[in-house]
């Protein structure tokens, strides 16, 4: 066998020789290639405008006051809406889990609220609210309700009712048991609602940019506005990644909380 590969190896090195090509002449001519698809790709790379690395970088670097500034500003109007939409769903959520209809009634409500478009809601809302954070923050509370209020009816109607008739044999009001109870036995479900929430509503503030909003959005609205400038890509890509970030650090921060807040034997 070992005699055989020998003569196999003999045979295609004669070859090689033959043609007058070696394995040198074969690297040269793969590196070669190599070089020329890279550099057909940076021209392409120029023609449909993609930025180089060091063009993002000098945008980045330039505008490092803006980009926190608005970044600040984008988390700040979400943690906003977030708290505002957390506490009308969960009164709601209290003021219905008991009651199947009621129930039904304030989730389809919501989805009804979630499927119209961002676009024509703030168009709607401009005429009432005008310009600015006004309309920005009741559009964003009005999206995030969905979510929290069917998790929050989930959770609170999932809690075993032998529980809270022994709470109230033991002497507890209504107000106490819902207190002491069934919204720690709801919390981990009412924050998986507030996070789907933070997530959907990040995406959503940056069409806000229609309505003067605050946040990244005027950053990536800026940019597609100025198409076949030198910065209008590295705007609207700078700020398309800024919201990714900062959804996933949020999203991070609200994992924290829930393991601090719940109680290890709910969770």
């Amino acid at each position: 066998m070992a005699l055989f590969v020998g003569m196999v190896v003999c045979t295609h090195g004669n070859d090689l020789r033959k043609t007058g090509l070696n394995l040198g002449d074969i690297s040269h001519s793969r590196t070669e290639r190599l070089a020329r698809i890279l550099q057909r790709n940076r021209v392409y790379g120029k023609l449909v405008g993609l930025p180089s690395m060091d063009a993002l970088w000098n945008f980045v670097s330039g505008r490092r006051q803006q980009l926190l500034t608005d970044s600040y500003l984008h988390v700040s109007a979400v943690i906003q809406s977030i708290i505002i939409a957390t506490i009308i769903a969960v009164i709601v959520g209290i003021a219905v889990y008991r009651s199947p209809a009621g129930s039904a009634i304030a989730t389809a409500l919501a989805s009804t609220i979630l499927t119209i478009p961002s676009f024509a809601l703030l168009g709607l809302l401009i005429p009432i609210l005008g310009l600015g954070v006004a309309p920005t923050i009741t559009a964003l509370v009005l999206y995030a309700l969905l979510p929290i209020v069917r998790n929050t009816i989930i959770g609170l109607a999932a809690v075993d009712p032998a529980v809270t008739d022994a709470a109230r044999g033991v002497g507890l009001n209504r107000a106490r048991i819902l207190a002491r109870i069934e919204m720690p036995l709801a919390w981990p479900s009412i924050l998986a609602g507030m996070r789907v929430s933070t997530q959907m509503i990040f995406g959503i503030l940056a069409i806000a940019a229609y309505a003067k909003g605050p946040g990244l959005g005027n950053l990536i609205f800026s940019g597609l506005s100025r198409v076949g400038s030198p910065t209008a890509v590295p705007q609207a890509l700078v700020g398309t990644v800024l919201i990714v970030i900062l959804a996933l650090i949020v999203d991070g921060i609200l994992v924290l909380v829930g393991r601090l807040t719940t109680s290890k034997g709910i969770a």
